[in-house]
């Protein structure tokens, strides 16, 4: 396994950044969680994921805001590729309630509107509406960027799904509120950082987040996550994405535990002998989030 720097901060929660970057135009869901988290930081948005790695690995910003899943669309593509290759550390996670909105040109009806805007994993969150309205749906990068468009064009036939902080950035009106299909719609987001800052051992619940791949023998998966099985530890998140080739494929695994606890090392050591190109991204706090999911649960 890829070793964490000796450099690690042993801190609870990340550092106040002075600026964090975050793929998006300016009011994207993803500068409403920066602002959530960090409300002091200034908010860098960037064209791509990869260009927000490339700020925080040159100092440019010093975290970065990353989308990887959501409750209703699923995980965000290509972070799985960007992520283990971009050499920063996790070293926080958010959990963002997404509250759609359906956004138009200012004097405009809902009635009007016959094109809808939005991110492509946005439009899914919002299929109800959709299809009531009979609207056309138009894929945009992001959000923030189709509110700008909607904005651009002052057309009262289009509108576009977007935070109640991109209406306000782009001088739009909120014509429906809470447009999406399901009222726990929510966004995970990790947040990315050049140095790791891992949490003191007993300190406070972590989750360790690592990728791999596997030997090509039968039943390798089964074996190499074993351990983790034997040694009590909960797995929380298992998936697979493609490597090199077809045939190459790699794993990344969330756990709850410690690098440094007795059976996490006892887990790793078995996962070792039958994966390849283990590499840890980071130890992290667990988000309060979590607590409340599992009270609902059980409550």
């Amino acid at each position: 396994m890829t070793p964490v720097k000796d450099t690690a901060k042993k801190s609870g929660k990340p550092d106040a950044p002075r600026r964090i970057a975050f793929q998006g135009a300016p009011g994207a869901y993803s500068d409403l969680a920066c602002r959530a988290i960090f409300p002091k930081a200034e908010t860098m948005p960037c064209s791509g994921f990869e260009d927000a790695f490339i700020a925080v690995s040159k100092g440019v910003a010093d975290l970065a805001m990353i989308p990887i899943e959501n409750t209703l669309a699923g995980r965000v593509a290509d972070v799985h590729h960007l992520m283990p290759a971009s050499g920063l550390f996790i070293i926080g996670e958010h959990f963002q309630p997404i509250r759609h909105c359906l956004l138009g040109t200012k004097g405009a009806k809902i009635g009007q509107v016959k094109r809808v805007h939005s991110h492509v994993m946005a439009l899914p969150q919002c299929r109800k509406i959709i299809r009531e309205m009979k609207l056309h749906p138009v894929v945009h990068e992001d959000t923030a960027g189709a509110a700008a468009k909607v904005a651009h064009d002052n057309d009262p036939t289009q509108a576009a799904i977007a935070s109640e902080l991109a209406a306000g950035i782009y001088g739009l009106q909120i014509l429906k509120r809470d447009v999406q299909d399901r009222d726990d719609n929510v966004t995970r987001f990790v947040i990315l950082s050049k140095t790791p800052q891992t949490p003191k051992l007993s300190a406070t619940p972590v989750m360790s987040s690592f990728v791999f791949g596997v030997r090509n023998i039968p039943a390798a998966l089964y074996k190499a996550l074993g351990g983790f099985a034997t040694n009590g530890i909960n797995m929380t998140k298992i998936e697979s994405y493609l490597g090199e080739g077809f045939s190459a494929a790699k794993f990344l695994c969330e756990v709850e535990g410690h690098p440094d606890d007795d059976a996490m090392k006892r887990a790793f050591d078995e996962l070792a002998f039958y994966a390849t190109d283990i590499k840890l991204l980071g130890t992290f706090p667990l988000h309060p989030f979590r607590k409340t999911v599992k009270s609902k649960k059980h409550g």
